[in-house]
């Protein structure tokens, strides 16, 4: 499987996704934000719930949640979270810790196999990694808002001017 043609894929199918440009960006923003934060059990549910109340494009969150959270991505991202969360909260949790954690809630086992070694993290454990995936998160998703949106409208723009020159 060629990587970068899958992203390309998935990133075509983002801009030509039908509705305005800033439901599309809002719903990748969403994704974005969803899939940078340590919820990987939650991320659909979660991205379903936000872009129904925000009535912005449920697709364009899941492609970009995706495309943002696979396996070549998602340990950096807990690494960082990790990180950002012991410099904003007064807690500290070791990095062995949440591997361990990570490979059981990634695992084939059912639903409450994997959530329960969350459930036993403790609250500090759950407040370091929540706090650093939105510190994380936050800035990631804002600017990947004006980006995507951005590029929807350039990306309409040129199609229209093809149609008219065809």
């Amino acid at each position: 499987m060629n990587i970068s043609r899958t992203g390309k894929y998935y990133f075509l199918k983002l801009l030509r996704l039908r509705g305005t440009p800033r439901s599309i960006a809002m719903g990748a923003a969403i994704g974005v934000f969803i899939g940078l934060t340590p919820t990987i059990p939650f991320h659909t549910i979660l991205i379903l719930a936000l872009t129904l109340v925000s009535r912005t494009s449920f697709i364009a969150g899941l492609i970009t949640s995706i495309l943002v959270c696979n396996p070549l991505t998602y340990i950096p991202q807990y690494y960082l979270a990790l990180l950002i969360g012991n410099l904003l909260t007064p807690f500290t949790l070791n990095w062995e810790k949440v591997k361990a954690l990570l490979d059981i809630v990634l695992s084939d086992g059912s639903m409450e196999t994997r959530i329960q070694p969350l459930l036993s993290l403790g609250n500090e454990a759950i407040v370091v990694m929540l706090d650093g995936g939105v510190g994380l998160a936050l800035p990631i998703a804002n600017s990947s808002y004006y980006l995507c949106h951005f590029l929807i409208v350039s990306f309409r723009r040129k199609r229209r001017q093809k149609m008219i020159l065809s």
